[in-house]
């Protein structure tokens, strides 16, 4: 069966928020594989270490299966010492910088979407390395998807819903946007917990800012293609946490993979969980990543 997966965090939420919606999703019956850790900037981390543990027994006791995933820019001595407790951690890692998967010295572990995973070569490299699952990249067509999958000898798995995680820096723009530095940042990013709307000069909004990250402004949503992608190999879809009714939007996901809910009916479902919200398609089909294709009826 087709595996769902709830990506980490990307946001900073406060840690009540943290805890609360990871207990939600304990309780989710159509998520199977839940990721948890700091990916997007060290500074958040020691607001979360406290609650960290008790949200993966949680998990754990659900019968979820749990991965810690590691940061996407490791720059300074203090980011790879926590970078190599977790790879010591005795949980299944989710590397989202290469230097993590070095560090997991042959053990196994999950290939993050922040990985550049574009070609047969780099799954094979990846495998020799010891990953027993591979997040592709949200640019690749599902032809190209299809034919890494038909080489791969570990699990695939797709970015299916939410703002897509397009790159890291090492300086905030949600300080900048507010006159501040990155160290007296104030975690501003904080006011933001599905990510800054950033437009063009047009006032067309085209890319989300979530601290040091840059995101899609536009939500991705492949329920009209989960099918086919399963169909090319694909062993399991994620969806990105976001300020909305997760367990429902993984339920949808779910019946429509189970063949119980048509994916027309589900996107206009969806559509009403995460209102305001632009869907797009476009990469999926060869096209320029905001585009939304329509399902062919």
């Amino acid at each position: 069966m087709t595996s769902i997966t709830l990506g980490p965090l990307l946001f900073n939420w406060k840690p009540d928020a943290f805890r609360d919606f990871y207990f939600r999703m304990a309780d989710a019956e159509a998520i199977d594989i839940v990721h948890v850790g700091e990916v997007v900037c060290s500074k958040r981390t020691p607001f979360l270490d406290p609650v960290i543990p008790e949200v993966i027994e949680r998990l754990q006791a659900s019968g979820k299966q749990v991965v810690a995933s590691s940061l996407a820019l490791i720059m300074n001595d203090r980011e790879a010492a926590q970078a190599r407790d977790l790879a010591e951690s005795g949980l299944l890692v989710e590397a989202n910088d290469i230097s993590v998967a070095a560090m997991m010295a042959g053990r196994s572990f999950v290939a993050g979407p922040l990985l550049n995973i574009y070609n047969e070569g780099t799954l094979a490299t990846l495998e020799a390395m010891g990953a027993v699952r591979v997040c592709l990249p949200a640019e690749l067509a599902a032809d190209a998807i299809g034919q890494l999958a038909a080489k791969a000898k570990m699990g695939i798995e797709v970015q299916a819903f939410g703002r897509l995680p397009l790159a890291i820096s090492a300086r905030c723009y949600a300080a900048r946007a507010r006159g501040l530095s990155k160290d007296g940042c104030q975690y501003v990013c904080a006011d933001d917990p599905d990510g800054m709307a950033v437009e063009t000069l047009d006032e067309v909004p085209f890319l989300a800012v979530n601290g040091t990250q840059t995101m899609s402004y536009h939500h991705m949503s492949l329920l009209g293609e989960v099918g086919d992608l399963v169909r090319r190999g694909v062993s399991s879809i994620r969806l990105w946490p976001h300020v909305t009714d997760m367990a429902q939007v993984a339920g949808l996901f779910r019946a429509v993979l189970d063949g119980r809910l048509a994916p027309a009916e589900a996107e206009d479902r969806l559509a009403a969980l995460v209102p305001g919200a632009e869907f797009a398609n476009g990469y999926i089909h060869g096209r320029p990543g905001h585009q939304y294709v329509e399902m062919e009826l």
